[in-house]
């Protein structure tokens, strides 16, 4: 008697998945490449945090002489947008061993009859304009003392003075940290998806080479073993999706890479791993039905190209235009297409860019799109899982035998 009578259908799957995820997680290929993910991870935020320094504010020592210059450096530093932290050091002497040890980027040692600044190597970018516009106050400053006015308050006026400018369509607000998070969210869920889908292709050219799914359909129904691999291989790349995501939040938020008052870090990674659980399962399943037309590893990728470049094209919008334009027309209009929107929606949702319905018409249309991708995958891989030989054709695996 055959499994698919003494057996119910959940059964039968369930059978099929217990055997993939036993197999996968206790393969050395799955545990040194999810360790793999979990290092490089781990030392991107690293790194990140130790070559972020630019971001930080910028330390200016000013000696007892010029000690009256430090309201002005600071004032004028908020004028150009600079943040800028100042100390006052007795001497030059002191002065220059802060800027040694890297405690100090600039050291002012007099205003008068010039600006002299004194630096480890060279200014920095950040601190040009500070001071090339502090120089100029000072001329003037010395003008106006000329004149009989008061040059600290004309120099104070003149480093705040700003336009006021009124935008008729502000764009939100956002700060690195959201950018951030939407480019490791995007990336992260393209290794996912591509990884586990070709994990899927893979086994099923393997299972049909070996000759072991026709041990397997003796007792099971073509639909049956397809279902059970799909999710038992989407199983094992989900918790290899945590583990990666538990990493980056670990690390994000221990490093101090991403500001959580800017954003939620748990939010994004349970909607990181819903999408990755919807995408899966619209990209699995249309991988193994193409996988089964050929009987050999090596032409897998002649069938299994195309999805792969669907896979591409929105992962490339999505971290190259998503997290800068969140609302320009092509990411908005691809973050519904059901095999686009786990690359882009995601990004978006990150970013805060997008209201409720729209991550739940996005979800909905995907996941809609789901059961008619069994019907069409499962019809496919029935017709060609057991034939052998050369490659069969999708025409004639969805005609039947």
């Amino acid at each position: 008697m055959s499994a698919d009578r003494s057996l119910g259908s959940g059964a039968a799957i369930r059978l099929v998945a217990g055997r993939e995820i036993r197999t996968r997680l206790a393969s050395k290929a799955f545990i040194w490449l999810t360790l793999a993910f979990v290092v490089i991870v781990v030392l991107g935020g690293l790194l990140f945090k130790l070559t972020g320094s630019s971001s930080d504010p910028q330390q200016v020592a000013v000696t007892t002489d010029a000690a009256g210059a430090a309201d002005q450096v600071k004032a004028t530093a908020t004028g150009v947008g600079v943040d800028v932290v100042t100390r006052e050091v007795p001497d030059r002497a002191a002065g220059e061993k802060l800027l040694s040890s890297g405690d100090a980027d600039a050291l002012v040692v007099a205003t008068s009859p010039t600006l002299e600044i004194v630096v480890k190597q060279d200014l920095s970018d950040q601190l040009g304009p500070v001071f090339g516009s502090l120089a100029q106050q000072l001329a003037l400053s010395g003008a106006v003392t000329d004149l009989g006015g008061d040059p600290a308050e004309v120099a104070q006026a003149v480093a705040t003075a700003a336009p006021t400018v009124t935008a008729l369509e502000p764009e939100p607000e956002r700060d690195g940290g959201q950018i951030a998070a939407g480019v490791i969210v995007g990336i992260l869920l393209f290794i996912a998806l591509m990884n586990a889908g070709q994990l899927v292709a893979q086994g099923v050219v393997e299972e049909k080479t070996s000759r072991v799914v026709e041990l397997l359909l003796a007792t099971l129904r073509p639909w049956q073993l397809m279902a059970g691999k799909v999710l038992g291989i989407g199983i094992v790349g989900l918790v290899q999706l945590v583990l990666i995501v538990g990493a980056a939040v670990a690390s994000s938020l221990g490093f101090g890479v991403l500001d959580s008052s800017s954003l939620d870090v748990g939010a994004i990674a349970v909607w990181a791993l819903v999408w990755f659980v919807v995408g899966f399962a619209m990209f699995a399943l249309v991988l193994a039905a193409l996988a089964a037309l050929v009987s050999r590893q090596e032409d897998i990728g002649s069938v299994t190209g195309p999805v792969i470049a669907l896979m591409i094209v929105p992962y490339i919008v999505g971290i190259s235009i998503a997290p800068y334009d969140p609302e320009s027309t092509i990411v908005v209009v691809m973050s519904f297409i059901p095999f686009a929107a786990p690359f882009i929606m995601p990004i978006r949702q990150a970013l805060g860019a997008v209201e409720g319905w729209e991550v739940a018409v996005s979800l909905g249309l995907s996941i809609a799109l789901i059961p008619v991708l069994v019907w069409l995958a499962g019809r496919v891989y029935s017709n060609a899982v057991l034939r052998a030989g050369g490659r069969v054709k999708l025409k004639d695996a969805l005609g039947g035998r």
